[in-house]
């Protein structure tokens, strides 16, 4: 199997062991899962499906984040306490991944879980000498870190200009440079707060994903994601933290799902132009939904429109017509190894179901080809 690497820039092979560990950032559960979440989510999927297809074990995680400045600023405005909001939204979360057929997480961590690790993670990398204190807060310092830049390749500027679109709060006074970034911070009076060498306070955005990835699955994951978004700060902060805590290499591959737009914009909650998985799911097989959302390719930026879902139903009405057979299930194999081309084993799988069934082949994506019951709505 080969797949892009991002930190090399490269499509590259990737041979991990019998056991595959994964980590993928999961969300922020302030509110519902959209497009672009599952875009994101069908990827590792797949890529799971064909691991295992191979004879490989699979172990991924997927975080919750279930306490930063996004999910305290809506459990605010909603005047709701925000682990009751978390508890809320992934629940819905939940249903809609177990609709388009996700394999369940290897676990699913929730940050507020983990902050004896993350007090523990900050410790060592003060000990390592990469971090400071100052204003009542921790910050990693990224002068100290030679390796800063490896995943993203970005220029100071970029990385500043992503930092201040992104939450990396590029003027805060007590920074010695204004890319580094918190570990530790003091609480508002308002916010939750936790008792720590340094103060009461929480834990900054990156230091939960490496604290978890180093709990549930050692000093080195075989392959860490997410979208292309999260390339820098977040995951070029994760891994420099992490690398200079255990002193070992973070991540073997890094592998980044591109992201999917609306009316020529990138979907995200600041500019409201989501299309929500849920709603999909009320008038569409979740099937089609999956189909309509893997015929792109993972890697690229793609654009969410209604014809999608017209295409992908007739796409599985074809399918289903074909029956039962391992038809294209090796032309879709190939694919899947070739940087997991999944629009090319659709293509593959679409030319055989005319002459042969292609249940099998269907299957290695995670669509199962039985029709809906009767009476279902779908």
């Amino acid at each position: 199997m080969r797949l892009y690497d991002t930190a090399r820039q490269a499509v590259a092979d990737f041979r991990p062991g019998r056991i595959v560990t994964m980590y993928t950032c999961g969300i922020t559960p302030y509110d519902a899962a959209h497009v672009g979440h599952a875009a994101t989510y069908l990827a590792y999927d797949v890529l799971q499906r064909r691991l295992r297809d191979l004879g490989h074990g699979t172990q991924c995680v997927r975080n919750v984040t279930d306490v930063d400045d996004d999910i305290l600023r809506k459990a605010r405005e909603l005047g709701v306490h925000y682990l009751d909001l978390a508890a809320e939204e992934m629940a819905r979360f939940d249903a809609n991944m177990d609709a388009l057929g996700l394999l369940p997480a290897f676990s699913e961590p929730r940050a507020t879980s983990a902050i004896p690790d993350i007090l523990g993670f900050i410790g060592m990398v003060l000990d390592s000498g990469h971090a400071y204190q100052a204003g009542g807060a921790v910050y990693f310092d990224v002068s100290s870190s030679e390796r800063f830049g490896q995943v993203s390749h970005y220029s100071r500027e970029e990385m500043l200009a992503f930092a201040a679109e992104r939450g990396g709060n590029v003027d805060d006074p007590n920074k010695a440079d204004p890319l580094d970034f918190v570990l530790w911070q003091p609480s508002a009076p308002d916010e939750p707060a936790w008792d720590s060498l340094w103060g009461r306070g929480r834990p900054g955005w990156h230091i939960e994903c490496s604290a978890l990835a180093l709990r549930e699955l050692g000093t080195t994951v075989d392959l860490h994601g997410g979208g292309t978004d999260l390339i820098f700060p977040h995951h070029e902060c994760e891994a420099a933290q992490s690398e200079a805590a255990t002193g070992e290499p973070f991540v073997r591959h890094w592998m980044h799902v591109g992201m999917v737009g609306l009316g020529g914009t990138k979907m995200s909650k600041s500019l409201g132009n989501l299309v929500f998985v849920g709603d999909l799911l009320k008038e569409w097989e979740p099937e089609a939904v999956r189909l309509a959302i893997i015929s792109q390719h993972y890697r690229t930026a793609w654009e969410w429109d209604d014809t999608l879902l017209p295409a992908a139903t007739a796409r599985l009405a074809a399918w289903r017509a074909a029956g039962a057979g391992d038809a294209a299930l090796e032309e879709a194999r190939a694919a899947l190894d070739d940087d997991l081309d999944t629009p090319g084993a659709l293509r593959a799988i679409d030319g055989a179901a005319s002459a042969g069934g292609v249940s099998e082949a269907a299957a290695l994506l995670g669509v199962a080809l039985t029709p809906p019951e009767p009476n279902s709505s779908k």
